[in-house]
């Protein structure tokens, strides 16, 4: 029988706390540690499309899968409204005004649809919105500015996105940190999902999403 050496442990011992020191450096630690879910139910849920189209023209709801789509020519949310073409969820119950919130959910966005917002954080000071994850040819950008993933159709993936209110917002992709942008103030905020017409937008748009949960730090 060989015993193992001290020089041996070491060695395992360095391994165990440089793959440690790795994983923190490549932000691969859940983004949903230290947070707490809060509870959800279907009324929570607020459907926010066409006008002049039933739900079910726009939005359908099956094995546990949301699917949203909208046309570039479609009307507004409301006969009042000036805004562009949307079918979006907006998630209520849970408006915020301080502390550090988080979004999450699994999205797959078809190839084809561009020129869209596919998530966003309601409210800000001079601005409708603090953030917004657009699409455009097949990636994941803050707003139309900066790319924060390439290659995004036709696959699943991960968004979650944390705001620290009153300092920044963090987005994780598939577990991994992406993108930190300055939080753009305001006092009222909420967090919405699904397909909604920017600039250079293709005709139709669509976003499915899935296990969408949200969270508050501990």
């Amino acid at each position: 029988m060989i015993s193992s050496s001290p020089f041996a442990g070491f060695l395992s011992a360095t391994f165990v706390w440089f793959a440690l020191f790795e994983t923190l450096c490549k932000g691969n630690l859940d983004p949903t540690d230290g947070f707490s879910p809060v509870p959800l139910k279907e009324g929570n849920f607020k459907l926010q499309k066409p006008y002049n189209v039933d739900p079910n023209k726009r939005y359908s709801f099956k094995n546990g899968v949301r699917r949203l789509w909208v046309y570039s020519n479609d009307k507004p949310l409301n006969r009042k409204s000036h805004t562009k073409p949307r079918t979006e969820i907006k998630i209520t119950g849970y408006n915020y005004s301080e502390g550090v919130w988080q979004f999450e959910g699994f999205g797959y966005i078809p190839n084809g649809t561009t020129g869209v917002s596919i998530m966003q954080i309601f409210g800000a000071t001079g601005h409708a919105t603090s953030f917004m994850l657009h699409v455009y040819d097949g990636q994941l950008k803050y707003y139309d500015e900066k790319v924060i993933k390439d290659h995004i159709y036709d696959k699943w993936f991960r968004v979650n996105v944390i705001h620290t209110v009153g300092e920044n917002i963090k987005v994780f992709i598939n577990g991994i940190k992406k993108y930190v942008a300055n939080d753009r103030g305001g006092k009222d905020h909420y967090f919405k999902f699904g397909v909604y017409t920017q600039k250079d937008s293709s005709r139709y748009m669509e976003s499915r999403w899935k296990n969408v949960q949200i969270y508050k730090k501990l």
